[in-house]
């Protein structure tokens, strides 16, 4: 059962994740980074008083020291599922590039679906839209002309997001023969799926592509919380990924994915950023203390927060107290 207080408590795993992944910002170190905030992150969720199982993380076990698929967490409580990545955006992180985010999610145990790092399609628009109004399997003009439509403006007036990949350039082709602008990211896709949800402030009206499918999920839990519409089909574009999904029990991959199928019931929701961008801030240290900028939603209650939260640090930037004493 989630409660108020999980909500609190998983935001200050992203924070955690996301401050030990920012001491190592800019050093092109992706492997080193990547590895402090899984590790710091699976430290935080053990912590929790939950009986927590890992449904998405960072792979199987053997491939990963920890979150891996199955693996269990926490102090005792609650069955619940997790969701999580460590860092959304290892480039970004390497490179002190915008973006880049800790990101995490908690539901009641078999709520969340179970999937492996593989691939997913996506698409996804920001809620108030009838439902169905665009389609995975619809040709990339005619989703564009029915948004537009919705929207009441030229699909010239339309911006995709799109991750800039070798793998897209047909589809970017489609999306500028069809007339439409493009906003093309380097990374974050969970960033850029939230971000169709307020296209007045960002830009974006969108999200075509693919990308991840741990991503995927957690951008679906996210709009599970504050609205949207999204819809994801796993991807195999290898023999190593295709038993990966049989692995993890699931046997139609080609099947078309809903909000609903991939997130069912209460849901919470957390990123915290790391290298700041659109989205949040960047982890800062500054007079003795370290500064995380996180959001926070909640599916049965609808509830977004932002949080700025300022910790005190030593004169190696080493934290005076756990996050979780």
């Amino acid at each position: 059962m989630l409660n108020r207080e999980l909500t609190v408590e998983v935001s200050r795993v992203t924070e955690a994740a996301a401050i030990a992944a920012a001491r190592l910002r800019g050093l092109g170190d992706e492997r080193l980074a990547h590895e402090a905030a899984i590790h710091t992150m699976a430290e935080a969720f053990d912590a929790l008083a939950i009986s927590g199982r890992v449904v998405v993380g960072e792979g199987e076990r053997g491939q990963t020291p920890h979150l891996w698929l199955d693996q269990e967490l926490g102090r005792g409580g609650p069955a619940l599922d997790i969701a999580c990545t460590a860092v959304e955006g290892l480039t970004q992180v390497a490179k002190d590039l915008p973006e880049a985010l800790s990101v995490a999610a908690l539901a009641e145990r078999d709520s969340l679906v179970k999937v492996p790092r593989v691939y997913m399609e996506k698409i996804a628009i920001g809620p108030g839209y009838p439902e169905g109004l665009v389609d995975l399997d619809a040709p990339v003009a005619e989703n564009l002309s029915r948004l537009a439509e919705a929207k009441g403006v030229r699909v010239a007036d339309i911006t995709v997001c799109i991750l800039d990949r070798p793998r897209h350039a047909g589809l970017i082709a489609e999306v500028r023969e069809a007339g439409a602008k493009i906003r093309l990211i380097t990374d974050g896709d969970i960033a850029g799926i939230i971000h169709t949800t307020d296209p007045a402030e960002t830009g974006i009206d969108i999200y075509m592509g693919i990308g991840g499918a741990p991503q995927g999920v957690l951008a679906a839990a996210a709009l599970a919380c504050i609205g949207g519409q999204m819809q994801g089909r796993l991807v195999a574009r290898s023999d190593d990924h295709a038993r990966a999904i049989r692995r993890a029990g699931i046997e139609d991959a080609g099947r078309k994915l809903l909000i609903a199928d991939m997130v069912q019931g209460d849901v919470i929701f957390a990123a915290t950023g790391i290298t700041g961008g659109s989205l949040l801030s960047r982890v800062r240290r500054l007079d003795g203390k370290v500064r995380t900028h996180t959001l926070t939603m909640r599916a049965r209650t609808h509830t977004v927060r932002e949080s700025r939260v300022f910790r005190r640090v030593d004169e190696n930037g080493d934290l005076l107290n756990s996050i979780f004493t």
